[in-house]
């Protein structure tokens, strides 16, 4: 386990922002049967954990910038800092009373993410990374799978739906894949795709149309478990380009080739 300071600033804000969430939570059920829906209810939701992360890091780290998912990207005195936060990564089902959610919070240093957490409330699941210390889940070691057939894979990917990303590409680079692997899976929380990628659940995973606040966190976390991650065309910054495509060095090496196939 982790026990640097840092990584304790870090899961003291996450602890207590999933407090908040867990409570909306269990009211999600109720409002589904109300006349407007649970929408605003979950906005509100998201924004409370958000103020939540940010007092509490404030607090803890003053002058560190912020890029995030409801206020923006926050200009910190201190430069060289900016945390990266997704206070409700998997809004959708959330929204439908479905537990795939989390919170996912990076720390990004002088351009490069150092520090990851990503702690998923309903399973009381929480992935932490820092690096060159490893990565972990709930104080166990974890790595990324060890298979080098993509015939038994199971690979996890977005879906763009409406009024985002390109459909065609998707079905595309979705023809090209799922040809070739055991299996696809589409869980709509992408900070937990990547964590299920770090601790061998996922064999691989890609995805476009990404902000930094949905894997600055789980970039580390699966590189500290020993995986290899770019963006969705091979290039080596996945946050600068929007995208993701990551596994362990085969699989990824292979699920690029076959994106790389599909765009033509």
């Amino acid at each position: 386990m982790i026990r640097s300071p840092l990584m304790t600033v870090m899961t003291d804000a996450v602890m207590k922002a999933s407090r908040s969430l867990k409570r909306d939570f269990g009211e999600v059920e109720n409002l589904q049967v109300s006349r407007k829906g649970p929408g605003d209810f979950v906005s509100a939701a998201d924004r409370k954990a958000e103020k939540i992360l940010r007092e509490s890091l404030e607090k803890s780290r003053p002058g560190y910038g912020f890029v995030m998912e409801e206020e923006g990207v926050i200009q910190g005195t201190d430069t060289s800092h900016r945390w990266h936060i997704d206070p409700l990564d998997g809004t959708t089902n959330f929204l439908h009373g479905l537990p795939q959610f989390a919170i996912s919070v990076g720390l990004e240093r002088d351009g490069q993410i150092v520090a990851g957490v990503i702690y998923d409330p309903a399973k009381d699941e929480l992935f932490i990374a820092e690096r060159g210390k490893g990565a972990y889940l709930n104080n166990r070691r974890i790595r990324v799978a060890a298979r080098s057939d993509l015939a038994d894979a199971v690979v996890a990917c977005g879906l763009p739906h409406i009024g985002k990303g390109d459909h065609g590409l998707f079905l595309r680079e979705t023809a090209a894949v799922m040809g070739y692997v055991g299996g696809m899976r589409r869980w709509g929380a992408a900070a937990l795709d990547l964590a299920y990628v770090a601790c061998g659940r996922f064999d691989a995973y890609w995805e476009r149309g990404l902000n930094s606040w949905d894997m600055a966190a789980g970039i580390l976390m699966v590189r500290e478990a020993g995986g290899f991650v770019s963006d969705a065309d091979g290039g080596s910054d996945p946050i600068a380009k929007g995208s993701i495509a990551c596994g362990n060095e085969i699989m990824q090496r292979e699920l690029l080739k076959l994106l790389k196939k599909a765009k033509g």
